[in-house]
């Protein structure tokens, strides 16, 4: 689960607005306290300028958008979640330095294909500090290391899940491509919460057979699923990553129709089959594997680069004047681990020591040897000694379904931890229709607000 730091400079931008932290701010006047969050707030101007960024990344779907309080709703649970999270990660001993963020700001500029100059001015130019931008990236990339975390100490997938996935995949031969739209219940819910939670759903599933609104726009304006900004896409799925109770279900539907609703454990849900394809006949997949000796001389204290370097360039010239590599990586290498067998390292895809040992190492025939060139752990020559194609089908096949429970195991797990500190936390919204009476403290979010309710069944 890696940070989304390649993204177009506008996505970017909109998640930078969506989480400037308060100390970054720059106040303008007027500027008020919209909500407050434990020991954080949020700013008028926070939540205004992550609206207006919905806003013009809707700019050409315009009728998707929900009303405006609506929508200041779910940016305002955006940024309660974004600042509860950080708060939890910086307690939790996370941290994001400097030059990590150097990395980040400058792998922006060139995914957009500017400078780190050029991204500055553009910046300024939208209404944002360069300060702010980096804030904001610190705090994105302190999400996803908390949600790194989250996964490593609470996610296990095994074997026997991984085998029984691909069963099914293979004998159903499906995938689903899938969106739902959720009313949601809050734990221990009233007869009355329930029969609101009813009259919500038919409503909006009246809208949609009716053909007053599509999916994605009625999802946009009436969910309370995380995912509701982005029409309540759920991505591919198999069969066994679906409710038990939309599986029979979805065997007899077709592209473009929506079921329910059905209760589940977060609530009343519509689900929508998107699309589906076969999965049963996996791609095949090769990958080119190298046989390779390598000597590595290591920059130390007492050992500083260039004494690395002239190290590694003088036993270069010993084994191109003829003498033999392996006998001279037992003499001279300085890795531990394949220094006793004259630095062979065995079969190896290309990128299992990095992108610049792989580059070195399929820059040269079998039989040749690299010239010296600089890793993390120090000065390399490369003996390519030959190379190969390997099917790894099979093996590709159970990473990607390892990887999709996993990636469907911590998305369930992590949303229950979001409810829960959300549930923990005092929050007190102090404008807009959600304003709060100063002190008490907001539940997770259930049904929409009063002011927007989905019309009810044949209304």
């Amino acid at each position: 689960m890696t940070i989304k730091l390649y993204r177009p400079l506008a996505a970017v931008l909109l998640a930078a607005a969506c989480v400037l932290p308060l100390s970054a701010q720059t106040l303008q006047p007027l500027d008020r306290i919209a909500a407050i969050v434990d020991e954080d707030v949020i700013l008028q101007s926070e939540l205004d300028r992550a609206v207006a960024n919905v806003v013009n990344q809707y700019a050409n779907q315009p009728g998707q958008l929900p009303p405006r309080e609506v929508l200041e709703r779910q940016v305002m649970e955006r940024l309660i979640l974004m600042k509860l999270q950080v708060a939890r990660a910086n307690g939790s001993g996370i941290q994001v330095g400097d030059q990590e963020i150097n990395g980040a700001v400058a792998a922006v500029a060139q995914q957009n294909g500017m400078t780190v100059d050029a991204l500055r001015a553009r910046l300024a130019q939208d209404g944002m500090s360069f300060n702010d931008f980096r804030n904001s990236l610190r705090d994105e990339i302190t999400v996803q290391r908390l949600r790194q975390s989250f996964a490593q100490s609470k996610i296990q997938v095994s074997e026997g899940e991984v085998d029984a996935a691909l069963a099914m995949q293979a004998s159903s031969g499906q995938q689903y491509h899938l969106a739902h739209i959720l009313v949601a219940l809050p734990d221990g819910a009233t007869a009355e919460q329930i029969t609101t939670g009813q009259q919500k759903i038919d409503g909006i599933k009246a809208l949609l057979d009716k053909g007053e609104m599509d999916f994605n726009a009625a999802a946009v304006r009436y969910s309370d699923s995380p995912n509701a900004l982005d029409g309540g896409d759920l991505g591919w799925r198999s069969m066994d990553e679906i409710p038990t109770a939309f599986v029979e279900m979805l065997k007899t539907m077709t592209a473009g129709q929506v079921v329910g609703p059905l209760r589940g454990a977060s609530g009343f849900q519509l689900l929508k089959l998107v699309e589906t394809r076969d999965a049963s006949q996996a791609e095949k997949r090769t990958v080119t594997e190298y046989h390779a000796r390598h000597i590595l001389v290591r920059i130390t204290e007492a050992q500083d680069a260039a004494a690395a370097k002239a190290k590694i360039d003088t036993l270069r010239a010993r084994i191109a004047g003829g003498a033999d590599f392996a006998t001279v990586a037992k003499e001279s290498s300085e890795d531990p681990n394949s220094r006793g067998e004259g630095g062979d390292l065995g079969w190896f895809p290309g990128d299992a020591f990095g992108p610049a040992f792989g580059e070195q190492v399929a820059g040269v025939g079998d039989g040749q040897i690299t010239e010296p060139f600089r890793t993390d752990a120090g000065w390399h020559i490369v003996q390519r000694v030959e190379a190969r194609q390997s099917d790894v089908t099979d093996a590709n096949q159970r990473a990607q379904v390892r990887e999709t429970i996993g990636r469907r195991k911590l998305e369930d797990e992590y949303n229950r931890f979001l409810q829960e500190m959300r549930g923990e936390a005092y929050v007190n919204i102090r404008t807009g229709a959600q304003a709060q009476t100063d002190g008490t403290p907001a539940n997770a979010p259930a049904a929409a607000p009063a002011e927007t309710p989905a019309p009810a069944p044949g209304g």
